[in-house]
């Protein structure tokens, strides 16, 4: 698995490789994470049930974004795939410039390689065509690609041109029993709005920041928990300064994700205001703990929950405000049950079927033949007039940047790196769940 995007650092999409991951090694597979150092966090780690990290040191120049190098990630990762004995490369992000470089520098060496897209894009605008075109570079050349819902494959497909047919949709998961409801944990003398998410533009702070002055003054026992980090936490301190909100609006800052239920049980509502949305795995956690969600509609959010557990608004603040109305008179009356949601949602989202299905492509993609050198060529070139041109020099400059790499480090030189004993730890794991089953029915 390769992203930019991965604990410390919280999201969605470190939430999924994170938990795929572990699904994975549970079934049987070696699974290793490569992704760029955060802070002192350098070098080798290894997380629960084994998940061994490499936190490679790379410059970040946006939101945890590394400055793309197209060939200076290809020694080191050439190296560790080499040590790890690696098959399949599975890149995670359109954003992550990691992903992209390791899926190149994959198909080079005659790996096989897939790609799962997490996040929506437009069309119009410079970075969207910027990235769409980085996209189609790195899609040109791809066993399989990986959506969250059918809105974004539908996207997916438009923007890099791709064959339906090589795109599948699987949708993110949770963790039921770690997002169990808690009707004792809100405050009974307020309503209690929750908001997880980062603190940027995509996420819709700026409606966000709009919205809240209003609804407290419509309702004067409504309290907003905002959990997450960002730049636009600075307009949410403005806010609550202007509007003399500090008893009504608490800013809780990073929130780790062992911590998430903690913030999520103290609520009755969960808001989102996303202006753009590919799954959301916020609200699906939040249904989980027994929050009624309101959600902007936008994107594969209508996608992701039954009618009953969410109340949809516009993008827009007159819309939420009234969707928000809504959910607090739900409320009052008493119309929500925590407990069935936590159930349907325990029914409908799974990682284990998340883990499942994601086999089957490795499967699938591990049955399709390694194109040649001039197949390879072909489909960069056929990328536009202009741009398919540059894209087989990158190609073709790459591949001779591995004929060299293979001749300076040979691969015979390159120390293999010892397996994790997965099924001694498991043995081990056991024998104290065990110990301490006995240890409790004898206390």
């Amino acid at each position: 698995m390769v992203s930019d995007f991965f604990y410390p650092n919280m999201g969605g999409v470190e939430s999924h490789l994170y938990q795929l991951s572990q699904r994975l090694i549970q079934r049987g597979h070696k699974v290793i994470i490569i992704t760029h150092s955060y802070g002192n966090r350098t070098g080798v780690r290894y997380l629960a049930n084994g998940l061994k990290v490499y936190y490679v040191p790379h410059m970040v120049i946006y939101s945890e974004a590394t400055l793309p190098t197209v060939y200076g990630f290809f020694p080191i990762f050439r190296n560790i795939v080499i040590r790890e004995k690696i098959n399949i490369v599975h890149g995670h992000q359109a954003f992550s410039s990691m992903c992209h470089e390791a899926i190149l520098h994959a198909r080079t060496m005659g790996m096989k390689a897939c790609f799962t897209d997490h996040s929506l894009f437009g069309f119009a605008d410079a970075s969207s065509i910027l990235m769409n075109k980085a996209l189609k570079f790195t899609l040109s050349d791809i066993d399989h690609v990986i959506c969250v819902s059918h809105t974004s494959k539908e996207n997916t497909v438009l923007r890099a041109a791709l064959n339906a047919h090589m795109v599948s949709v699987i949708p993110n998961a949770v963790v039921a029993s770690q997002f169990k409801p808690d009707p004792s944990a809100p405050d009974k003398n307020f309503i209690t709005i929750v908001v997880a998410s980062r603190l940027v533009y995509r996420k819709g702070m700026d409606l966000l920041v709009a919205a809240i002055p209003r609804i407290c003054q419509m309702n004067p026992k409504v309290r907003f928990i905002i959990g997450g980090d960002g730049p636009k936490r600075i307009d949410l301190e403005q806010m609550r300064e202007k509007y003399l909100l500090h008893d009504r609006v608490e800013l809780l800052g990073p929130v780790m994700q062992h911590e998430v239920r903690n913030v999520l049980i103290k609520g009755q509502i969960f808001l989102n205001t996303s202006l753009t949305e590919a799954f959301c795995i916020g609200i699906v956690e939040a249904a989980c703990c027994g929050l009624l969600v309101v959600s902007t509609k936008v994107g594969g959010v209508p996608e992701v929950l039954p009618k009953e557990m969410i109340i949809f608004a516009k993008p827009e603040e007159d819309d939420l405000v009234d969707a928000v109305k809504d959910a607090i008179r739900m409320i009052t009356c008493k119309e929500v049950s925590p407990a069935e949601f936590h159930d349907q949602i325990k029914e409908m989202y799974s990682w284990v079927n998340v883990a499942e299905r994601t086999e089957k492509v490795y499967d699938k993609i591990w049955e399709i033949k390694n194109p040649p050198l001039m197949e390879r060529l072909r489909r960069y070139y056929g990328c536009g007039v202009w741009a398919g041109k540059i894209f087989c020099i990158v190609m073709a400059v790459d591949y001779l940047f591995w004929r060299f790499l293979e001749w300076l480090f040979p691969e015979e030189g390159i120390e293999i790196a010892p397996s994790f004993p997965y099924q001694k730890y498991r043995k081990m794991c056991q024998v104290d769940d065990k110990k301490n089953e006995e240890r409790v029915l004898n206390q």
